[in-house]
């Protein structure tokens, strides 16, 4: 859905961007700064170091008065930035790459997951193994996403059919042949909950590996770099002290967003913790935020091969380092 409506926006982005002036934050509090984040979802662990940073005073102690904005299933996180209604956004690093190709004014400032939890789940006894498995068979994923067209092209397949997800798992608990993409830290807690038993793989594992990652408004960013990095600085401070302590995070979010559950947080907080998507390899906690130059080109080079990018671009322009710790 994302990459349709990126699509969709770059028909008129670059005309509308040109005479565009970003809208200014409302007055922040005390004096503070205001900054707006547009989250991805609506408030959930996948956010948990923000709301840590939110929850400990991060923000505020570096002089920042941060709103955390939910977005719904059919925003884009790089349209409310691009148009200037957020100073910063929550996407991945491939679809940073889409919209910069796409002539709109964002740049990655750090990563919040080191590895993607996007998977396609089946049933435990689904003869489906590995993804070569997948030919013949439908799946149950966003229209236009790229990692399943990544797929078709690796594994050369030719008769796999996409049907549109509906980040639901009635249709997956009904029919035992039933595919669908997850985030491995969400949907499993329904089927555990259901009785039912499923088996994932994870789209990384295939070589298709983006960065979840906060981005900023390239025009806020150049003219308050000071406050990015204090933003940059804080929110992965709220990131490291999530994973030991998620505690302040999850009172909050339960607080914004009273559909999720204590049980079904502390399944994802679980599910980030032990499968390193935050850390990365390294679980001491040092690659929290950081972001490789090579795995930047090795992304563009995947969506360059795929057709995705509209223009040709220097990954490194949809990218910055500078505000890392």
């Amino acid at each position: 859905m994302l990459a349709l409506l990126l699509r969709l926006l770059a028909f008129t982005a670059v005309v509308f961007l040109a005479g565009c002036q970003s809208s200014a934050p409302p007055a922040g509090k005390d004096g503070r700064i205001a900054i707006r984040l547009q989250a991805d979802w609506y408030p959930q662990p996948e956010h948990g170091g923000f709301y840590t940073a939110l929850a400990k005073g991060y923000y505020e102690a570096q002089d920042l008065d941060i709103t955390i904005l939910p977005v719904g299933q059919y925003t884009s996180s790089f349209q409310v930035v691009a148009s200037g209604r957020a100073e910063f956004g929550l996407g991945s690093s491939d679809q940073v790459l889409e919209a910069v190709s796409n002539g709109l004014p964002v740049v990655a400032v750090g990563a919040v997951m080191q590895h993607d939890p996007q998977a396609v789940m089946v049933h435990e006894n689904s003869p489906v193994k590995t993804f070569a498995d997948l030919e013949g068979r439908t799946v149950a994923a966003q229209p236009g996403a790229t990692w399943f067209k990544f797929l078709v092209s690796k594994y050369g397949l030719k008769n796999v059919r996409e049907t549109p997800a509906t980040h639901s798992i009635a249709n997956f608990l009904a029919d035992p042949n039933y595919i669908q993409q997850i985030f491995i830290t969400s949907e499993p807690f329904f089927v555990k909950q259901a009785g039912a038993t499923y088996r994932t793989l994870l789209i990384s594992t295939a070589g298709y590996d983006p960065y979840r990652l906060c981005f900023a408004d390239k025009r806020f960013a150049e003219k308050q770099p000071e406050a990015v990095r204090k933003f940059v600085h804080a929110s992965l401070k709220g990131w490291q002290e999530y994973l030991r302590d998620p505690g302040p995070a999850h009172a909050l979010i339960l607080k914004a967003n009273p559909a999720q559950k204590p049980d079904q947080l502390g399944f994802t907080f679980g599910a980030l913790r032990d499968g390193h998507f935050i850390t990365g390899d390294d679980t001491s906690g040092a690659s929290i935020g950081k972001m490789a130059p090579e795995r930047w080109a090795a992304l563009n080079d995947q969506l360059t091969t795929l057709g995705i990018l509209r223009h040709k671009i220097d990954p490194a322009t949809a990218y910055t380092t500078k505000f890392l710790p």
